[in-house]
């Protein structure tokens, strides 16, 4: 095939029909067949000259140009594509390194292969293209409703036409017994818009809890104004979800909004997410409160929040108990996502014979370490008190009370507990010397003889061991893996010190052994402060 002046003007029409087809610009197609006839050149002329292709965008006419470029002449490498400035000469007037030297070379004739290769090149271009171009329309449209037409279906994957783009709806983003024929109309969530090698670049989801909250807010015109928020979102797909929502109008009804007259906006989504039941629910700024709504349609007795472990311990009747759990434990499930707290629920009874074990535990101690009777160490239990440290230091108007219990018996209590703590002390340093402890972690200001025979165990010995600790490896905390949080315990967990005193203690260590400048910390303080206070005003305004 030879690009004579017969058919120059047909790859102007062509580039510009398959740019019509594609619907993408008609300057990347004649782009690319100047790259594909540069290609078919360079194997007609060599593959080590760089040949390149110009075509005229109003006559059609594809110039044929070699490209030599001046370099130094150590650095000469490839002669085809390069010369020295002496060579140059022949050619230029008053040659420079790197200056480029431009000939006009006959147009090739292209075989079948060539041809062939040419056109390659221009599909793989022109899909490029339109692949971009399907990239920047979609990109600003993640977290959007979509709908679209079903094309086909792919190993489970449900390929779906969205107008100037196909998307794919995984397998695993469709609701469980949901099946789609070509030609179905289809709505979808779009999770996500990235650039791939290949295949589609966007990606549905109708599984998400987004979705669900998108499909609210095109129902409810009070949550599209910005009247009515939807904070929280939690789904078992196809089955159940769990919506909790606010409104910033006293006047209007958060639930009521969302349900509608007869019920009417909530049934529109419930059709859309084929029957999947809602329970929509008043959001609390209490995390209590918020949850004893969550686990509706059960009733809570009590609740117990441990802030730093993200746990909370529901306590229901024993009647309730199969209700708050729900079906396969699909209640609970929900309730935690929606609070994003790990929930433990237990019945009146548990609860009740947890703490009568707790009361045993407790008193049990108080008799072996203080040598009191069971009466006695029972009547501690009840007024409060948990451990020895309590005891010992406690204001002895606290110990005095107690029925029974006068100065002297409260200052016999006091010293007991203390002679046993001190005694307990002494044998854990003791134990930590054996462990090879060294003095400058002993007299490290904050760390009790327990402590630190704790430390000595996982083999931190010296004040350097314990400046490269981190302080969840001390203080522990919580790693979500696989969806699931996991619990990392500390080394000095036992000895309840927060994760802001690992990471002080630590700090100060790292300023003893010259680590760190005390200057840094106090500048990344102020800096902290600031950006506190900048963040207060804006909360103002």
């Amino acid at each position: 095939m030879a690009i004579t002046s017969a058919n120059q003007l047909e790859l102007l029409q062509t580039a510009e029909a398959v740019a019509r087809e594609k619907m993408i610009d008609p300057a990347l197609v004649v782009e690319a067949m100047e790259d594909s006839l540069a290609r078919a050149a360079k194997s007609r002329y060599g593959s080590e000259m760089d040949i390149r292709v110009k075509i005229d965008r109003k006559t059609g006419r594809a110039t044929f140009t070699r490209v030599r470029t001046v370099v130094p002449e150590d650095e000469l490498e490839n002669y085809q594509a390069e010369m020295t400035v002496e060579e140059a000469r022949q050619y230029m007037d008053d040659p420079k390194v790197g200056d480029v030297y431009e000939e006009e070379v006959p147009p090739v004739e292209l075989g079948r292969i060539a041809a062939q290769s040419a056109k390659q090149v221009i599909l793989q271009r022109v899909r490029e293209a339109e692949r971009e171009r399907q990239y920047e329309e979609f990109k600003d449209r993640v977290g959007t409703i979509i709908n679209g037409i079903v094309k086909r279906e792919e190993y489970g994957n449900i390929v779906v036409d969205v107008g100037r783009g196909e998307a794919i709806l995984r397998r695993n983003e469709k609701i469980g017994r949901e099946s789609y024929r070509p030609g179905d109309r289809i709505r979808c969530y779009i999770k996500d818009v990235r650039r791939e090698t290949r295949g589609p670049q966007i990606f549905l989801s109708r599984t998400a809890p987004e979705f669900m909250a998108e499909l609210f807010k095109m129902e409810v015109p009070e949550i599209y104004d910005g009247i009515i928020e939807i904070k929280a979102v939690a789904r078992d797909p196809g089955s159940r979800a769990k919506i909790g929502v606010i409104s910033y109008d006293s006047s209007i009804d958060p639930v009521g909004a969302c349900v509608g007259m007869r019920g009417s906006r909530v049934q529109a989504v419930v059709n859309e997410l084929q029957g999947e039941k809602i329970d929509i629910i008043p959001w609390n700024e209490d995390q209590a409160t918020f949850l004893v709504n969550a686990l509706q349609p059960a009733e809570v007795s009590k609740v117990v929040i441990d802030e730093d472990a993200q746990r909370i311990e529901v306590v229901v009747p024993d009647e309730q108990l199969s209700l708050a759990i729900g079906r396969r434990g699909q209640n609970v499930r929900l309730a935690s996502q929606l609070t994003g707290l790990d929930i433990d629920i237990m019945t009146e009874e548990e609860e009740s014979q947890r703490r009568q074990k707790e009361f045993e535990e407790r008193t049990q101690l108080f008799m072996d370490t203080l040598d009191l009777d069971e009466f006695f160490a029972q009547l501690l239990v009840s007024e409060g008190f948990t451990n020895l440290e309590e005891v010992a230091y406690v204001e002895m108007d606290e110990l005095l009370v107690i029925d029974g219990v006068d100065e002297e018996t409260a200052t016999e209590l006091q010293t007991r507990a203390r002679e046993y703590l001190d005694e307990q002390a002494r044998q854990a340093l003791e134990h930590a010397r054996e462990l090879g402890v060294e003095q400058s972690l002993i007299d490290f200001e904050g760390l009790t003889p327990q402590m630190i025979e704790a430390l000595a165990k996982d083999g931190i010995k010296t004040l350097e061991d314990f400046a490269t600790c981190a302080d969840w490896e001390l203080a522990g905390g919580w790693t979500t893996v696989d969806g699931q949080r996991v619990k990392d315990d500390g080394i000095l967990e036992p000895f309840d010190v927060s994760l802001e005193e690992a990471q002080n203690m630590v700090m100060t260590a790292r300023v003893m052994l010259g680590w760190v400048d005390p200057e840094d910390l106090v500048s990344s303080e102020e800096d902290e402060g600031e950006e506190g206070d900048e963040a207060a005003e804006e909360e103002r305004a």
